[in-house]
């Protein structure tokens, strides 16, 4: 056969047409592979698989095209056919219009496709004078999927990112977005890089996955350069668990260089350093980390002291094992200073950790961290925190939780300005933190800048719009604003329909509106909510429920049941004061339950000693409301000249009474109608439009 004939013979047996008709097949089953199966999150191995069937599939196609002939009788070989008898005519324009309709369907996801879905081209609907000014030398290290067949292994993933985002962010010539924000994006079905770099404020953005077996490791990692959607980087590594250590480095090293990032001697031994010899200690410390940073409310007591144990077991087995002492260091602190434990023996174990880390590494930025967080949480010595804070900075830069502390040092310490520059900074490294926004959001409060509040707590509830507790305190705010409840009972009314679980989140708040309301049925309702203690704001302290039920029952006129309410949480409140001698805002919440009960010279001699203990000028935040909270009492005792003059230099200060207080809280009732009073309420009046209206 010449090849004239040869083409032709291609021809009349449909093989070109069969040609095109797989390829247009096999592109749309390729769409299908790479676009659904990672929504489906099927391993990217299937993915391949099916490409590779699909490629060794074409020759496959060609030979039957070739070698077989479709009849009305069935399928057979071409050279059995008569050539008079043969349909290939036939069976071509069945060919033709099969292409016509998938070309069709091709067409039609891709306009869909471009109209519907918008699929985002490199630039993906980001201007591009945003992206042009992203900081070249900025990355955020997203997490790293897991593709160990052991699914518990996720905490090991988990650690390898943590890792090498904790080396990078030891360089001081690169922005390193932290790990809260980043933890965002785990367990997405899909990535779209540009508007997460967008979001976090980075130029690029670094992925990886991790598979675990035995005593084997594989990771992967690629980096992207978000402004053009493009791979700048990529590694794998295969190699012995023990190794992983050095491949976090080496990972990190890579990135460094890819960023051209300028590297310090120090730095460079910095991300050398492995954190422990002993693996089976390093899972140990990951899971603890796990449960002490993936907060969840209802279970934060609980998981604390279960990292406690974890975190005890990772130093006995290497006691050499400094970033385990740091955070068994930190999380004692934090369980004394959130009063989960608050005794002597806790602040002992947190001291306990902290000369370890000084034992072990005493130039370290992690072990300057641990002793800042000592000082502040156990000691509340703001100048010795600050101090350790400015040396863990040398050595961690781009550590958010360093700016976040130093931002609560300043509020405490009055240096409201700095404070705001300080949460702002934290913000740029952390952008998605709750608690960072949160923080910044509460320093605009105490400012009573409450527009500025508000729009910052929007922020934390776009993050987490489910929240309850988010929901309700930009209407919250609000009210201190401008007194307005209306906006808060509403959306209090929404959340507590949705469930008791949702209207146990905001208990607290939704009894007080309703005693600010003089409503004793709403504020029932509420207390059924309220678990047994609750965070009493005046004292800054958390109080036990007979406090609630007390004032429930004055709401109600039922003075023998208000009584026998106080007197029970007199009872409690009183053996904290004897356990915390030290403490001056458990001697408060004393001071204000004796003036419920109407013992008038203990409670003023309580709430005098407690503002001796802890003045304003000592902590500009708990000074201040212990401060208020001494003008409520002699309110309550029917001192109104020593309530007046109190209430008259809080007024004036940051952190002080809001006007939405002094106008609806029950406490000020006495001191309605004189003239001082309303000078004072008038001076905190809004000065403009409400802010829950902008």
């Amino acid at each position: 056969m010449n090849l004239k004939n040869f083409f032709a013979e291609l021809r009349r047996r449909n093989v070109y047409k069969v040609a095109i008709a797989y390829a247009i097949v096999a592109w749309l089953l390729m769409q299908v592979a790479t676009q659904v199966f990672p929504f489906l999150e099927i391993p990217n191995w299937a993915i391949r698989l099916v490409i590779m069937l699909i490629m060794i599939g074409f020759p496959i196609a060609l030979v039957i095209a070739w070698a077989f002939e479709l009849t009305p009788e069935g399928l057979k070989r071409t050279e059995d056919v008569d050539v008079s008898k043969s349909i290939t005519r036939k069976t071509g324009r069945k060919l033709d219009f099969l292409i016509i309709g998938v070309l069709l369907a091709v067409i039609a996801i891709l306009i869909f496709q471009r109209v519907h879905l918008k699929v985002p081209t490199p630039t993906s609907s980001i201007p591009e004078k945003s992206i042009a000014e992203l900081p070249a030398k900025s990355i955020a290290v997203l997490p790293f999927e897991n593709f160990s067949e052991d699914k518990a292994f996720a905490f090991f993933a988990d650690g390898v990112q943590d890792e090498i985002l904790t080396d990078l962010a030891k360089i001081a010539d690169l922005k390193v977005i932290s790990r809260t924000s980043v933890m965002q994006y785990k367990n997405t079905a899909t990535r779209n890089l540009p508007e997460i770099a967008q979001a976090l404020k980075v130029a690029h953005v670094l992925e990886g996955s991790v598979q675990r077996s035995a005593n084997r490791v594989r990771v992967s990692a690629q980096l992207i350069d978000a402004r053009s959607d493009t791979h700048v980087w990529a590694e794998k590594y295969d190699r012995d668990l023990a190794d992983v250590f050095a491949i976090q480095s080496e990972i990190a090293e890579k990135i460094a260089d890819q960023l051209q990032a300028k590297l310090s001697p120090k730095e460079k031994a910095a991300m050398a350093e492995r954190p422990t010899s002993d693996l089976a200690a390093y899972d140990l410390y990951l899971r603890a980390k796990e449960l002490i940073y993936v907060v969840n409310p209802s279970r934060e007591k609980e998981d604390y002291f279960k990292a406690v144990q974890l975190l005890d077991q990772a130093v006995a087995r290497d006691p050499a094992f400094l970033l385990a002492h740091c955070q068994l260091a930190y999380v004692h602190d934090d369980i004394y200073f959130s009063n989960y434990d608050r005794t002597e023996t806790r602040l002992a174990l947190a001291e306990t950790s902290v000369r370890a880390a000084v034992r072990l590494q005493p130039d370290s930025g992690e072990t300057h961290l641990a002793q800042a967080i000592h000082f502040y949480w156990g000691y509340l010595n703001y100048d010795r925190a600050r101090e350790e804070l400015a040396k863990a900075q040398h050595a961690l830069p781009n550590n958010a939780q360093i700016f976040q502390f130093l931002g609560l040092i300043d509020r405490r310490q009055g240096r409201w300005d700095e404070a705001i520059r300080n949460g702002e900074h934290a913000l740029d490294l952390d952008p998605r933190n709750v608690d960072v926004i949160g923080d910044l959001g509460d320093t605009y409060f105490n400012l009573r800048r409450y527009g500025e509040a508000i729009a910052t707590y929007n922020r934390a509830l776009a993050l987490e719009p489910r929240s309850a507790w988010l929901r309700t305190y930009p209407a919250w705010v609000g009210v201190d604003a401008d007194a307005n409840m209306a906006p808060l009972r509403a959306t209090l009314n929404t959340i507590e329909a949705e469930g008791p679980a949702s209207a146990a989140e905001v208990a607290n708040i939704s009894f007080r509106t309703a005693l600010r309301e003089r409503d004793p049925a709403a504020a029932a309702r509420a207390l059924a909510n309220i678990s047994s203690e609750a965070y009493m704001k005046e004292a800054d302290y958390r109080v036990p429920h007979g406090w609630y039920e007390g004032l429930l029952a004055k709401l109600r006129q039922d003075a023998p049941a208000a009584h026998a309410a106080f007197m029970a949480a007199r009872a409690e409140t009183e053996k904290l004061v004897r356990a915390q001698p030290e403490n001056a805002k458990p001697l408060t919440a004393l001071a204000l339950i004796d003036a419920e009960l109407g013992d008038k010279e203990r409670a003023i001699q309580e709430g005098r000693t407690a503002c001796d203990m802890l003045p304003p000028a000592k902590d500009a935040i708990s000074g201040v409301l212990l401060t208020s909270s001494l003008a409520r009492i002699y309110a309550l005792a029917g001192e109104k000249d020593l309530a007046l003059e109190q209430l008259d230099i809080v007024s004036k200060i940051p952190c002080g009474p809001s006007y939405g207080e002094l106008r609806l809280d029950p406490e000020w009732d006495s001191l309605r109608g004189d003239p001082r009073f309303e000078k004072i309420v008038a001076s905190l009046a809004p000065k403009d439009s409400s802010p829950q209206a902008r």
